[in-house]
């Protein structure tokens, strides 16, 4: 029985997407709270700040990611549009560049000739959009793709926290969110982490060093203006 490799390359769209999200959603509501909760306001403030902060949140992720990924992909098919239009207008030579790509990768002259005759018979655009422009149709920008992944996981990362605090008040609910929070943190790193083919415990301390600063710092502030208050 053949044994086949597996390759996580092509999750990177959609997997970058929500992992952000997710992690935005839990370090910006979580220090959201702690940072209002540390100037002592009343229990419903600071519920109503979590709520305001997960809709502005999963709003504000939708939307960047949406122009961002879709300034990614006007970018990738004006390339394609205009490797289009060379092979209109200069076949031969584009057969040639081709074909120089597969020589700088180790093919001698004749082969590389004939595999870049080969593959721009069968399908000209594609050859070049994936082995001179870097693009493969499973790696193209997905912009509608990576808004709803990036929202809505950034919606489920912030109401972890917000359910936190919910159910906690006075001395308790800092440190609740606190604590809590750096354990969702550290399970999204190590899954994420496993999703892309990662050592999961590396994951797991690189999101949750940088989610525990963020909280410190906000619950400083939040501290800070409270007492100025």
């Amino acid at each position: 029985m053949s044994e086949f490799e597996i390759h996580r390359s092509h999750r990177s769209g959609w997997l970058r997407a929500a992992v952000l999200g997710a992690n935005d959603g839990i370090v910006s509501t979580a220090s959201l709270i702690i940072g209002v909760a540390a100037a002592q306001p009343v229990h419903a403030d600071i519920i109503l700040a979590g709520v305001a902060g997960l809709v502005a949140g999963a709003m504000s992720m939708a939307a960047g990611e949406y122009v961002s990924v879709s300034s990614q992909s006007d970018a990738e098919m004006a390339d394609l549009d205009r490797e289009k239009q060379s092979l209109n207008d200069n076949y031969a030579d584009e057969l040639k560049e081709l074909a120089n790509i597969y020589m700088t990768r180790g093919l001698d002259s004749n082969l590389a000739h004939v595999v870049a005759e080969k593959l721009m018979a069968h399908d000209a655009l594609g050859a070049h959009a994936k082995d001179e422009l870097g693009l493969a149709e499973r790696t193209l920008a997905r912009p509608l793709q990576a808004a709803i992944f990036s929202a809505g996981t950034f919606t489920i990362g912030a109401a972890l926290p917000l359910f936190v605090a919910w159910n906690m008040s006075g001395i308790q609910l800092i440190p609740s969110v606190a604590l809590s929070s750096l354990v969702f943190l550290a399970t999204l790193g190590a899954l994420a982490a496993r999703a892309g083919g990662a050592k999961m415990f590396k994951g797991a301390i690189r999101v949750t060093f940088w989610g525990a600063l963020a909280m410190i710092l906000t619950a400083a502030v939040g501290r800070w203006l409270g007492v100025a208050v």
